[in-house]
């Protein structure tokens, strides 16, 4: 019988095989399973977003919730609603999409407030309180939103509370020419019959859950920890590690990004087969962990400085203590 980790490198293999030229994307939605977060993915419309959480729903037995987010959804649309019985004369609640294990929010930037709002409480406490009755969400629980970055014409920026509420913030890129050529020649085969038949491995919740406790036990030393901290701090006092970082960055991260980076880092060194977390780990995942958690000042947008950018110079600016 494979072990957890051999099982959750077949659905990355399985993943990539589908999702082409998409290996980082693979790598942190699996990242975000194993951590127990929830994932944030932007880019442009057909970069394989939609497919990649719908794949990786595949290879895990579980349900599959998906909401299309448009303007005029209403939160009850989302979390469910009391459901009159005329035969007995009382209300029964009826689930909506939010009450599957691995749930895709599609387009989440174009639905109101009042909807965004209803997936705060589900994102960080795991339930809903629907007519003053909470109740609880599933225990393998994953919320995978994607949206586009360039259209503003009927979209609601995201609020600060449900950004910092993503364990991690993916961006999709277009593949380059070589991987445009196989999904060409994947899809068409898809299309037409001709595709491998070859069956998709499908993992337990149990394994799941049984690799979380293993990335649970993966180590880190004081001087990791202390090199995490150090890292969120700077985003908040970006003038100890420099003028330019200082006029950059208007607001730092919260302590849910020291948790995500902490859990992050575990993840991603189980996944490479070790036991013990180093800052290669931390660096190789911060921007993932922190870029959506910062705010850029009137100066660095200005200066044509992006998120991506501030996080990689704060990457640079702080040592790995000794």
């Amino acid at each position: 019988m494979p072990t957890p980790h051999e099982s959750i490198l077949e659905i990355s293999d399985a993943m990539n095989a589908t999702v082409v030229g998409q290996q980082h994307v693979v790598e942190q939605l699996i990242i975000a399973l194993l951590a127990n977060g929830n994932v944030l993915m932007e880019g442009l419309p057909g970069t394989a977003k939609t497919r990649s959480i719908k794949t990786l729903s595949k290879l895990i037995e579980s349900d599959f919730g998906r909401i299309q987010f448009t303007p005029d959804l209403l939160p009850s649309d989302v979390t469910g609603s009391e459901i009159y019985r005329e035969q007995t004369g009382e209300f029964d609640f009826q689930p909506g999409p939010l009450f599957g294990n691995l749930v895709l929010a599609d387009e989440i930037n174009r639905a109101p407030a009042k909807v965004q709002a209803a997936l705060l409480e589900a994102m960080e406490e795991r339930q809903v309180t629907v007519a003053g009755k909470t109740h609880k969400l599933p225990d393998l629980f994953l919320v995978m939103a994607t949206q586009n970055p360039i259209e503003q014409e009927g979209t609601y920026p995201l609020p600060e509370a449900q950004m910092d509420r993503f364990l991690l913030y993916v961006r999709v890129d277009y593949p380059e020419s070589p991987n445009e050529l196989a999904i060409l020649q994947l899809v068409r085969g898809e299309n037409t019959g001709t595709a491998s038949n070859k069956p998709l491995p499908t993992v337990s919740q149990d394994l799941i859950f049984q690799a979380r406790k293993e990335v649970g036990a993966v180590h880190v030393s004081e001087t990791v920890e202390k090199y995490i901290v150090d890292l969120v701090i700077a985003t908040r006092e970006p003038n100890r590690f420099g003028e330019n970082l200082g006029k950059w960055i208007e607001i730092g991260a919260s302590p849910r990004g020291t948790i995500a980076l902490d859990a992050a880092a575990r993840a991603l060194a189980w996944l490479r087969g070790k036991d013990f977390v180093t800052p290669e780990d931390v660096q190789a995942i911060a921007p993932a962990c922190l870029t959506h958690r910062i705010h850029l000042s009137y100066e660095a947008e200005a200066a044509g400085k992006t998120r991506q950018d501030v996080i990689h110079a704060i990457l640079e600016a702080v040592a790995v203590a000794s």
